[in-house]
């Protein structure tokens, strides 16, 4: 069994910023052979990927956040962060991490961000 613990969340008004981060535990013994995704769930709409990273560090993004997120990791911490900046009122959104492909038995509580002024 695996656990994703997502944080970082928050209230912020368009334009901020913020770092999120989760963290993988349990049954994963090298974190570094997997590649992982941050998603997003707006509401009344389905779950999209936002950035996934490679095992190689090679990043891919969507369009609507290409040039404002990033996705980095930190094999030693079993993290994976996403910093977000110039944030709209479109990135509000409950974010979550998981593996990219996702595993559905993954799935943590996520963080929500929410950009308003």
């Amino acid at each position: 069994q695996v656990q994703f613990v997502e944080s970082g969340g928050g209230l912020v008004q368009p334009g901020g910023s913020l770092r999120l981060s989760c963290a993988a535990s349990g049954s994963i013994a090298s974190f570094r052979f997997y590649a992982m995704g941050w998603y997003r769930q707006a509401p009344g709409k389905q779950r999209e990927l936002v950035a996934h990273i490679t095992i190689r560090d090679s990043t891919n993004y969507a369009d609507s956040v290409k040039g404002r997120f990033t996705i980095s990791r930190d094999n030693a911490k079993n993290t994976v962060y996403l910093q977000m900046n110039s944030l709209e009122p479109e990135d509000t959104a409950v974010y979550d991490c998981n593996f990219q492909p996702p595993n559905s038995m993954y799935w943590g509580q996520g963080t929500q961000v929410t950009v308003s002024s």
